[in-house]
């Protein structure tokens, strides 16, 4: 059993957790996952490793409220416990020693991901520029952290709600064009979004990473749901990434496979939001 330590409401539907999990903290690097069941009868769902204390033994997990499974996990309050925490799987971010100055780029609740890539980065003694992006201001969640690890932060809003209209992709651009000569480019958010992150980085022959987070069901490359095509080749999210070269990746195909099971994932929301199972 894993015991829930801390448990804090980060934003409307958005919980972090730290999980008593030494074993796993102890091997826990930026870009892994682990995969967690609630009961014994619940479900397997991937969540990346938000951040990890292998001195504490924990690992902190972030995720929203969308599903059965995240509706129950979020009902456990401290003190409670999953049965099941499985990892840490999926290879670990790796960032080349020429690396002097990234952009660490966190779309929506992907900034949680982006957050240890942009502390990792920074205890490298690596330049940091973040750039996270949230649709309101209402929905904006670990700015002072990942501010903490950066030596700059912009914080953007799609309405502007913050004082800081535009997209992620807008900050980047208005950055490079001011002359910031970037190493590296670390996007994770929606596929949307990464696409045209990547886009951009091309234009400018910038090194580009993405986390893909596909649907996942086993986390060991059997069941074949993660798979994504990246360089014309067939890879899977679990047990080849989750980051990959970001200027290589299939997004059209992988936003056409993530709209398949879209009618069976509203439909599960709609049937157990709000109750107790």
């Amino acid at each position: 059993m894993y015991r829930i330590l801390k448990k804090t409401t980060l934003s409307e539907q958005v919980k972090l957790m730290v999980i008593e999990a030494p074993l796993i903290a102890k091997k826990a690097r930026p870009g892994q996952f682990i995969i967690l069941r609630t009961n014994e009868q619940g479900e397997r769902i991937p969540l990346t490793i938000a951040d990890y204390d292998a001195q504490a033994g924990t690992v902190t997990i972030i995720f929203q409220e969308v599903g059965k499974t995240t509706i129950q996990l979020g009902k456990l309050e401290e003190g409670e416990s999953l049965v099941d925490f499985v990892g840490p799987l999926g290879k670990p971010s790796h960032f080349e020693e020429s690396v002097k100055k990234a952009a660490v780029i966190g779309g929506g609740l992907g900034t949680a991901i982006a957050y240890p890539q942009a502390k990792y980065l920074h205890a490298l003694g690596i330049k940091v520029t973040s750039i996270i992006g949230f649709r309101t201001k209402d929905l904006i969640i670990l700015e002072d952290e990942v501010g903490a690890v950066s030596d700059k932060l912009l914080v953007m809003t799609d309405d502007g709600s913050n004082g800081n209209k535009g997209f992620v992709t807008d900050a980047l651009k208005s950055q490079i064009e001011a002359g910031e000569q970037f190493d590296l480019v670390i996007a994770i958010g929606p596929l949307i979004m990464m696409k045209f992150v990547s886009k951009l980085t091309k234009e400018y022959g910038i090194k580009t990473i993405v986390s893909m987070n596909p649907i996942m069901i086993d986390g060991t490359g059997m069941c074949g749901g993660c798979r994504v095509t990246v360089g014309g080749k067939t890879l899977f999210a679990c047990v080849d990434g989750p980051d990959f070269d970001g200027h290589e990746v299939d997004y059209d195909e992988a936003m056409r496979r993530q709209n398949m099971y879209k009618k069976q994932e509203e439909s599960s929301c709609n049937l157990f939001k709000g109750v107790d199972n």
